[in-house]
């Protein structure tokens, strides 16, 4: 009960003596003026004076009396309370004395092995705010971080010296390395004198105590000639900039010989050859490494133009440009004093690209000195072009940014390169897009004052997406784009492409490849099921599937990247032949009455075919008119009219239909009535055949239907933009109509495999007419086709071990490729979504 009293009662004093403690402890009274500290000093003592005071008024002694009760409230049935009472009624009744003896005799028994009370030491209900926590906490922090023996020195700040006169004058001081170094602070008198190393910038303080003059401080490592303190000042501080002495004259004095040791300059230089991955993307290991740690790095990309070959647009005076410069990876946790990144990045679209530069790096560590790496000489990694117009106009854009004088230049060759386009350009947008870029090039160099600078961005923007369309294609069918494939992996065997090229493109193959026999199967013949090779003689009826078509382009890869392209291209040149000779075949069936989702495929199909035509025409249309002619005056063999049987046409004309020439104005007019008119019956056709489409659920059925949403939308504007005769406008809006159709067909035959209904093509079986199914079938990827007859295959993926373990395994090696950070940003990052997702 005395521990319970006293604690409610002082606990406010011993809050106030932590909070006035622990500044002591801590030093500040070292590093504040003198009034401060003495108003700190007399804000403690009163606060102290008024919770000893409150605790003496609220502090009672306990009594005997309350300590029983205390004790007999803490015990079942209140025995001692028991024990003393007296029998109130029924004295001298045998019986009635009798039962309080027993009473007593059991209460008496509790009491004798009563255990003591628990004293109730919470104070939460007084010290709702937890006020005693926090000077516990200031307390526990200043004892970790300080001293106690810091205490002592507020006795020096006394009037007299107080103790310290009567003892003698006594010193202390600190030696405080810079923070970025990361070493702790030295006690100056725990220091043997003699020889003491320092490092650069550290601060020292010194503190004389006792009487003036007692003690004096000499130092020649700062190297202050200005505003020099007296040398018996009680505090003085400096910096440590050089070697030299410090000496404490007087009693109990010492002196050291001090040795600063400098802040090394951080090391940065190249750790391997520049490597390039992907179209273009570079990556250059490096390491740096510091005494204290390396805090950035930059690195700076300039041009060596002595090493350019001047030639073509590059004899010309280059552009003065400004060295790219950008900054080093460095790590997120953990020691910089030796850091080994690589710095990746993707410059292709950079005016340096393909050009000899010299890369210098820079490190800087935290007291802003820096250190270089000799320079790197090297070619910038850019994106190759292997298709030869693509190529073209990826040099010119080259020429362009090396220097405006190469304008016209620009310009002719440019002109020269689009003057015949037929059989050129495979993409007729293309055309239309290098014919805008030069028209903006021809009107911007008339412009006074030459070609500006943004103007020369822009052009160099719109040529090098043009470049990058020529490269990669948009083609309407996977024929065609199997074909480019081929044709860049065998342009890529002549100018001896590097690796990662090499495996990019046959990438780019393998994809061709499946989109190809995608469309073989959607268009097979009734028959065998399989991947069929038709050939005359010892070859009839020879079957290759998809495996062995992956494991030839697995073997041209291999030798490519061994350097045997002769063999290669042999290799090459057969996989050629039989993609030529390829055709799939599937199982009869398929003819019985179309389902309302294959007729809406069907239909959309039949849309996007006569949209490609009607865009033909207008493109044909557009070419005659740069080249001078009229409409409709394309080269036509005799006898052949126009309307009769072109592509895109509506048939021949019906007695009484208007005929272009006929309406009493110029042909031309009437054309772009004519294909208006067009525009608006596909328009119409496709509204009609949205309402028609199956009732489907699902996200794949909602995104087809806003692609045939956005598909009409382009289709109306490509009807206003012919009524308007702007050919070009409308041709842009017909290609998004047809990009849109072709995204609604495919998000439709999912829907429609989603829903589980057969698409057109597909061969489904019904009402028992279908072929047989059954093991040793393949579907026309080459896959063994399960007994149920689906497509694919019954075999478990993951094959007959323990899929748990399995799984576990590949989780460790996703997590194991993760965290290699030599691996590339992008591969990384696809890492780590992974993670996040399993």
């Amino acid at each position: 009960m005395v521990a319970e009293r006293a604690l409610r009662a002082f606990w406010p004093l011993w809050t106030v003596l932590a909070v006035a403690l622990a500044p002591l402890i801590a030093g500040w009274q070292d590093r504040l003026p003198v009034e401060i500290f003495w108003g700190w000093a007399v804000i403690a003592v009163l606060g102290a004076a008024v919770a000893l005071g409150w605790g003496l008024w609220r502090f009672r002694w306990p009594s005997r009396a309350a300590a029983i009760d205390r004790l007999d409230r803490s015990l079942p049935g209140r025995p001692v309370s028991a024990l003393l009472d007296a029998q109130a009624t029924g004295r001298g009744d045998i019986g009635s004395e009798a039962l309080w003896a027993a009473h007593l005799k059991r209460m008496r028994a509790r009491s004798d092995h009563a255990a003591p009370a628990r004293p109730d030491l919470r104070l939460a209900a007084r010290d709702p705010f937890g006020l005693r926590y926090i000077a516990l906490l200031f307390l526990v922090v200043a004892l970790l971080f300080g001293s106690v023996w810091r205490v002592g020195s507020v006795v020096g700040m006394t009037p007299g010296g107080g103790g310290a006169l009567a003892e003698g004058p006594v010193w202390e001081g600190w030696i405080e390395p810079p923070a970025h170094t990361g070493l702790p602070s030295l006690y100056l008198a725990d220091q043997p004198p003699g020889p003491l190393a320092v490092p650069e910038n550290s601060r020292i303080t010194v503190r004389l105590y006792g009487e003036i003059g007692a003690l004096t401080l000499s130092e020649t490592v700062s190297g202050r000639t200005e505003d020099l303190p007296a040398a018996s000042d009680a505090s003085q501080s400096f910096i440590v900039t050089r070697d030299g002495r410090i000496a404490i004259s007087g009693p109990g004095g010492a002196a050291w010989d001090v040795t600063v040791t400098p802040d090394a300059a951080p090391e940065i230089a190249v750790a391997g050859p520049l490597e390039t991955e992907g179209l273009g993307q570079m990556t250059l290991p490096f390491r740096a490494s510091d005494d204290h740690g390396v805090v950035s790095g930059t690195a700076r990309i300039a041009l060596d133009v002595e090493a350019v070959e001047r030639r073509h647009g590059l004899a010309t005076e280059w552009q003065a440009r400004e060295p790219i410069v950008v900054d080093l990876p460095m790590p997120y946790s953990g020691a910089r004093d030796e850091v080994e990144e690589v710095l990746a990045g993707d410059f292709s679209q950079h005016p340096f690209a393909n050009l000899p530069v010299r890369i210098t790096l820079q490190a800087t560590d935290a007291a802003e000195q820096t250190g270089e790496s000799g320079p790197y000489p090297t070619t910038l990694p850019g994106r190759r072009f292997f298709q030869p117009l693509a190529r073209a106009v990826a040099e010119q854009r080259r020429d362009l940014l090396w220097s405006k004088q190469n304008a016209a230049r620009v310009r002719d060759v440019l002109r020269a390169v689009s003057h015949r386009p037929e059989g050129l350009f495979r993409d007729r947008s293309t055309y239309l897009r290098l014919r805008v870029a030069l028209r903006r090039l021809d009107t911007a160099a008339g412009a006074p004052g030459g070609l500006s600078d943004a103007a020369q961005a822009e052009i160099a923007q719109a040529l090098w997406d043009l470049a990058v369309q020529l490269e990669d294609g948009t083609l309407a069918d996977a024929r065609e784009r199997l074909r480019r494939a081929q044709e860049r992996l065998a342009e890529a065997m002549r100018e001896g492409a590097t690796p990662d090229e090499i495996a990019e493109l046959m990438d780019e193959l393998r994809a061709a490849t499946d989109d190809y026999l995608r469309m073989l199967a959607e268009n097979a013949e009734p028959g065998e099921s399989g991947l069929d090779q038709p050939q005359t003689g010892q070859n009839e009826g020879m079957q290759v599937t998809q495996d062995e078509l992956q494991a030839l382009m697995d073997r041209i890869q291999e030798l490519m990247e061994e350097g045997r392209m002769a063999e290669a291209a042999e290799l090459m040149e057969q996989l050629n032949r039989m993609m030529e000779n390829l055709r799939v075949t599937q199982g009869e069936g398929g003819g019985g009455p179309q389902t309302p989702g294959q007729r809406s495929m069907q239909d959309l199909q039949d849309t996007l075919r006569g949209q490609q035509d009607l865009s033909d025409e207008a493109f044909r249309d557009l070419q005659d008119r740069f080249n001078g002619r009229q409409p409709g005056q394309r080269g036509q063999s005799p006898g052949r009219q126009p309307g009769a049987g072109q592509p895109g046409d509506n048939g021949p004309p019906q007695d009484g239909q208007p005929q272009p020439g006929q309406q009493g104005g110029d042909g031309q007019g009437d054309m772009r009535g004519s294909l208006a008119d067009r525009q608006q019956a596909l328009r119409d056709e496709l509204e009609r055949q949205r309402g028609a489409l199956p009732r489907l659920d699902g996200e794949s059925a909602d995104r087809a239907r806003g692609a045939l949403d956005r598909a009409e939308g382009a289709m109306d504007e490509a009807e206003r933009a012919l009524r308007s005769d702007d050919l070009a406008g409308a041709i842009d809006r017909q290609a998004e109509a047809m990009e849109a159709l072709r995204e609604g067909v495919r998000e439709l035959g999912r829907a429609l495999a989603e829903n589980g209904e057969p698409q057109p093509g597909q061969g489904e079986a019904r009402g028992g007419t279908g072929a047989e199914t059954g093991p040793g079938r393949r579907d026309p990827l080459g896959r063994d086709m399960g007994s149920n007859g689906r497509m694919g295959t019954e075999d478990s993926l993951l094959g007959d071990g323990d899929v748990a373990r399995r799984a576990e395994e590949l989780l460790d090696e996703i997590r194991r490729r993760a965290g290699e950070r030599e691996r590339p940003q992008s591969e990384r990052d696809y890492l780590e979504r992974l993670l996040d997702l399993f």
